[in-house]
């Protein structure tokens, strides 16, 4: 029994430091940019020596791609929520494209998914963690849009992608200082112009 309280002890003190690190990490990479921050800032913000931080992440980058998955989680999660399966399929992706513009307003999303995160991981590293999280909130909101004929029936690959670079480009925009009404006018604008002409019922749905 005591044997298997100190496990789980250690198991505590390891999660605790991990976070700790990812927390520091995000402090110092949405006030200073990623290239600008240096591991011994972030192992002093995070009261941990060198050697944890090298014990739990191989690097600076493996780091900032824990920073990145867990925004990108949160945004997923904040649109889970906006869009449960008793709404329509339209009504889910409404609320779930509000839920992504509002999600991207918390100081430093944009920095750490937009901007820093295709740059410092690449391209190919960036949709990965998207495809895990927003992307995949949008796709079955479309999948099931398209399912209960709210939706025209369209590549969804080639649909998913276009549809999450223009809220990234809104978000951007607004982030910048751009109309959130106007972004999300032209927003809804596209989603209802994916609609047919006369529209079945709609069914229950997600989206980014």
């Amino acid at each position: 029994m005591q044997q298997e309280s100190t496990r789980r002890s250690n198991r505590d003190r390891t999660e605790a430091t991990r976070a700790d690190l990812i927390a520091a990490a995000r402090r110092l990479f949405t006030e200073k940019s990623y290239a600008e921050t240096g591991t011994p800032e972030i192992v002093a913000a995070a009261g941990v020596t060198r050697g944890a931080l090298y014990h739990h992440f191989a690097d600076k980058q493996a780091l900032f791609t824990a920073v990145v998955e867990q925004e990108a989680q949160a945004v997923a999660e904040e649109i889970d929520h906006a869009s449960p399966p008793s709404l329509s399929a339209r009504d889910a992706l409404v609320a779930g494209s509000d839920a992504y513009l509002a999600a991207m307003r918390t100081p430093g999303r944009t920095r750490l998914l937009l901007l820093d995160g295709p740059a410092v991981l690449g391209r190919a590293a960036m949709d990965a963690i998207d495809n895990r999280h927003g992307n995949r909130s949008l796709r079955e909101g479309l999948v099931a849009a398209m399912r209960a004929r709210a939706l025209q029936k369209l590549p969804v690959e080639a649909l998913t992608a276009l549809l999450a670079a223009a809220f990234d480009r809104a978000a951007l925009a607004i982030e910048a200082g751009g109309s959130s009404e106007d972004y999300r006018a032209v927003l809804m604008a596209l989603i209802d112009g994916l609609c047919p002409a006369h529209p079945q019922p709609s069914a229950p749905a997600r989206t980014r």
